[in-house]
């Protein structure tokens, strides 16, 4: 992989089974968490949209143009609601049929007697895609100008996501700093607020309340791409958690 400053990507989740609430996402985390420690890539946007074509058109030629990649899952399967691969390459306006490499992986891994109508669906993408590989169950996810399309299943996008790192850019990786503490967020707002202000072009700082222990209490995560930077920050923190009296609760 290449390697520049900053690379931020997107998450499409296609499906109407998640926005059913039939079936529970837990692609988001693990892609985001993936990109971050293997590729330096920061996730800056998540969307989940039906199995509807127009809808799928209109939200790859949307985030493909916003961030450097997109990563969509789900819809590339053998039944008639998939139709992911079909959208993509509308989306793009390139020539959509059997992908010669695709086909042929498939094929070995059915036996031709085996390779039915529904098998031979998964070979069909973009015809200008290059493969993604696919470990667990052959069926390739593939990458389309800066869209990798990956499948909807958990076990088998976690065994095929390694493959997706050699069509990447590389960017920084981005470091994080978190202090517990025993304070509701208006306690300390305003130090946090001249805090980020100060440091604003080289980290960023989050506050999420939690509720631990019976009491209240707040996490202030910082992050950033220099170390040097996040250390001064964690240190102006603590120094204006220590004035306000504030317990800092160690885990």
């Amino acid at each position: 992989m290449k390697k520049k400053k900053k690379v931020n990507a997107a998450i499409l989740i296609i499906g109407n089974e998640i926005l059913s609430g039939r079936t529970q996402d837990k692609n988001v985390a693990f892609i985001s968490n993936w990109l971050n420690l293997n590729c330096g890539i920061t996730v800056l946007e998540v969307r989940i949209i039906p199995d509807v074509e127009k809808i799928i058109i209109k939200n790859i030629q949307d985030l493909s143009k916003k961030f450097d990649y997109v990563f969509s899952t789900g819809g590339i399967g053998p039944t008639h609601d998939d139709i992911t691969a079909k959208s993509i390459a509308k989306a793009f306006k390139v020539k959509y049929g059997f992908h010669k490499e695709a086909y042929k992986i498939l094929e070995n891994y059915y036996g031709k007697n085996k390779f039915n109508d529904g098998r031979k669906k998964m070979a069909k993408m973009p015809l200008i895609s290059k493969l993604i590989y696919n470990p667990s169950s052959a069926a390739p996810g593939f990458i389309t100008k800066n869209v990798l399309s990956l499948p909807g299943v958990p076990s088998i996008l976690n065994s095929m996501i390694e493959n997706c790192k050699k069509y990447l850019i590389r960017g920084s990786k981005v470091h994080s700093k978190t202090i517990n503490l025993f304070t509701v967020e208006s306690n300390i707002s305003k130090q946090l607020g001249l805090i980020q202000n100060k440091y604003k072009k080289f980290v960023d700082i989050g506050s999420y309340p939690f509720f631990r222990l019976g009491k209240i209490g707040v996490s202030v995560v910082s992050r950033s791409t220099s170390k040097t930077k996040l250390k001064n920050v964690h240190k102006e923190l603590i120094k204006a958690v220590n004035l306000k009296g504030i317990k800092i609760l160690k885990i």
